[in-house]
Formats: C-alpha cells, sequence, structure tokens
C-alpha cells in the first residue's frame, strides 16, 4: 500500500523553471523527482541540503558591484584583453 500524498505548490520565474527542467531532464529527473529528493534529505539530515552562509564584506561588495552593472546595463569591462589583464594583475602566485 502507497503513502498518502499531498500537492504541494510553488512559485518560481518561467526561465528558472525552463532552465531546471532541461537540466533535471538530462539528468533523468522531472521537476517532481527533483523536490521530493529535496525534501527527503531535509527529512533525513534534519538540515537543508545545501550549505548557506552569510556573505563576508568582500563577497557583499562584488555582489553590489554586480547589482550595479546590471542595472545600468553594462559589463565590468569592455574588452576580454582587459579582464584577463585584470586578472592577472590581481590573481596569487
Amino acid at each position: 500500500m502507497s503513502a498518502q500524498t499531498s500537492m504541494l505548490h510553488i512559485r518560481v520565474d518561467d526561465d528558472t523553471k525552463e532552465q531546471a527542467t532541461v537540466a533535471l531532464s538530462a539528468m533523468g529527473l522531472t521537476m517532481s523527482d527533483a523536490v521530493r529528493l529535496f525534501l527527503r534529505r531535509v527529512v533525513i539530515d534534519q538540515a537543508f541540503p545545501l550549505e548557506l552562509k552569510v556573505p563576508n564584506a568582500e563577497t557583499l561588495a562584488a555582489m553590489q558591484e554586480s547589482r550595479a552593472l546590471m542595472a545600468k546595463g553594462r559589463a565590468r569591462f569592455a574588452k576580454a584583453d582587459e579582464l584577463f589583464a585584470d586578472l592577472e594583475k590581481n590573481s596569487k602566485p
């Protein structure tokens, strides 16, 4: 005899749903399978199955910079060469 089931309704934007459906399908899972798997991990581990952290000051500054650039509709670097030069300059030996 199977367990009684309940319907779960969630809201997510169309783009996220579509991209997740494609990715999950490639893994052989449906959206329902993924949600059930997520919830089973919560029950088994009694914890959220992903590590969540409060961003540190450096990460927060990068997030704010990114949001500001997206709002302006522009990238931080105009050309790939500028990006690579910045990476070289700031990379640790």
